[in-house]
């Protein structure tokens, strides 16, 4: 794994690129997962819920909420082929993009992976710009793909 300064924006552009890391941690998204991220939102959609009814829709069972998916980031996302070190802050300054993808069935078991796409100067540190993957196990379609960007501060 490269070891880069965060305010070494020729370093971080130099390791940009179509490339993907390798997948970080397995995270099994159970039902007690989905039914407790419906609770915290109110989001009680019966795709969700229901497992009777979800059973015979769609999907074939419940699937989880989208943003309950993304949410499982900071678990999921402990890999990369760059570590930006040397910033006192990291913080989430919002998304150029998200899509959800493919559904994410209770039960399974998701990974993901990441690239680093774009640093630049910004007034208050260093913004770069990654994109991330998220999959269920053994799907090559992503169920969730993110183009994150996070503001790095010495």
């Amino acid at each position: 794994m490269d070891e880069i300064a965060f305010d070494d924006i020729d370093g971080l552009n130099a390791s940009a690129g179509d490339d993907w890391s390798g997948w970080g941690p397995e995270v099994e998204v159970t039902q007690e997962m989905v039914n407790g991220f419906a609770d915290l939102t109110g989001d009680h959609q019966w795709i969700h819920v229901d497992v009777e009814r979800a059973t015979a829709g769609p999907f074939g069972g419940p699937i989880a909420h989208g943003f309950l998916t993304l949410s499982l980031l900071p678990n999921l996302n402990k890999t990369g082929d760059v570590r930006i070190t040397g910033h006192q802050n990291a913080i989430n300054y919002g998304a150029d993009g998200l899509r959800f993808l493919a559904p994410v069935p209770s039960g399974s078991t998701v990974h993901a992976r990441n690239r680093v796409r774009e640093a630049r100067q910004h007034k208050k540190g260093t913004l770069v710009a990654t994109q991330v993957a998220i999959h269920v196990v053994g799907n090559e379609v992503p169920s969730v793909l993110y183009d994150a960007l996070v503001l790095y501060q010495g």
